[in-house]
């Protein structure tokens, strides 16, 4: 198997199109021509890593967190990042981030935080912006039918959790072939006229050239005539963050109690609005940016992390924030990534590592 195989289904999964601007998910070391016959799943892929994955010979590790954010100028190894890079390229060893693109997914780091914490019906918190098109193409009647399913098929026609949706309205085209031409329909310097439909999708703006091109197969004319839209809706599925209710309203300080087995950490939390916990606002990494969204959604808790100690104020006793940490707030994601990965890939072999990448240490 190829590993451009494996990327390619990861960015269906989690498409790079959603990445944040300072991110660097993507390939970083390695060939998509590679074959590989493992994978080596972690949250960071730090020297420690990359000698596990030459240990248990796979030449593939899939990380969430990127180990490169920005240019690097040399490569003596004088930093931790530039003897990862080092070892992995001597040793042929492939790497690949998914961060921000997974954590901006409805189904993604959120989505396990919340399984954990037993809340299966949940939202995105802060919806992203610009992240859908609508697509209009103009198709004679009778191939109507064949260029839907061909939309549909290239990832078009999705609103919210509705698949293969759209809009018809029937017309009359018209056009005039000229010299050097290959009509479908009729004849050279002749004007015709044909009964048209013109088809309306919504299209994430990731999908839109595969969307586009998979339109052109479909379509029986020569030039397909069509126009791309922005449009001011927000995707339900992807965004930062993710809130939803729990079964019943739970008291606070059991609330901590259940948040603490289940990340296994110590945590730092503001005084609670209520003494009741119901709805919960999430946000796997760092999410203080999020706390006014949380807020809004009137969640009664906000768990994220790297909370600064000015921060915790802005609480005002209108919701209680708790920092479970970085590392423990996505320490579930490995698990998320190779179980996605076994689930698409049978027959591949998918690890886990060992190493404990968590650089901070509890007295």
């Amino acid at each position: 198997m190829r590993i451009g195989e494996i990327i390619a289904k990861l960015e269906q999964w989690a498409p790079p199109y959603l990445q944040e601007s300072y991110d660097n998910s993507g390939l970083i070391v390695g060939n998509p021509s590679w074959e590989t016959s493992g994978v080596l799943v972690a949250l960071d892929c730090l020297e420690s890593v990359v000698d596990e994955a030459i240990a248990k010979k796979v030449n593939l590790i899939v990380a969430h967190h990127p180990i490169v954010f920005s240019g690097l100028k040399r490569f003596n190894g004088r930093s931790y990042i530039e003897r990862v890079v080092m070892k992995a390229i001597k040793h042929d060893i492939a790497i690949y981030a998914i961060h921000t693109n997974l954590d901006n997914v409805l189904w993604g780091v959120n989505a396990k935080i919340m399984e954990l914490l037993g809340i299966e019906e949940f939202k995105i918190l802060q919806p992203m912006k610009n992240t859908l098109l609508k697509f209009q193409v103009y198709v004679p009647e009778a191939d109507a039918t064949k260029v839907a399913e061909a939309v549909y098929a290239a990832g078009g026609g999705k609103v919210s959790a509705y698949e293969e949706c759209s809009f018809t309205t029937s017309g009359i085209g018209t056009f005039k072939p000229t010299e050097g031409t290959n009509p479908t329909i009729g004849a050279i310097g002749v004007r015709e006229s044909v009964a048209e439909v013109k088809m309306e999708f919504m299209v994430p703006a990731f999908a839109k050239f595969a969307v586009e091109s998979a339109a052109r197969t479909a379509h029986p004319y020569e030039e397909m005539a069509h126009e791309w839209i922005s449009v001011e809706n927000l995707a339900t599925e992807f965004g930062a963050g993710a809130y939803g209710i729990l079964d019943q309203s739970i008291d606070f300080e059991a609330f901590l109690k259940q948040v603490k087995k289940a990340f296994g950490t110590t945590i730092k939390y503001t005084a609670p609005a209520g003494k009741t916990v119901q709805k919960v606002a999430v946000c796997g990494g760092s999410g203080s940016f999020l706390l006014g969204a949380a807020m809004s959604a009137g969640a009664d808790v906000f768990i994220t992390a790297d909370y600064k100690y000015h921060q915790f104020f802005d609480a005002e006793g209108k919701i209680s924030i708790l920092d479970v940490g970085h590392f423990e707030s996505e320490q579930f994601t490995i698990n998320l990534i190779a179980d996605f990965i076994e689930k698409n890939f049978p027959k591949f072999a998918v690890l886990k590592t060992e190493v404990n990448t968590n650089p901070i240490q509890y007295y």
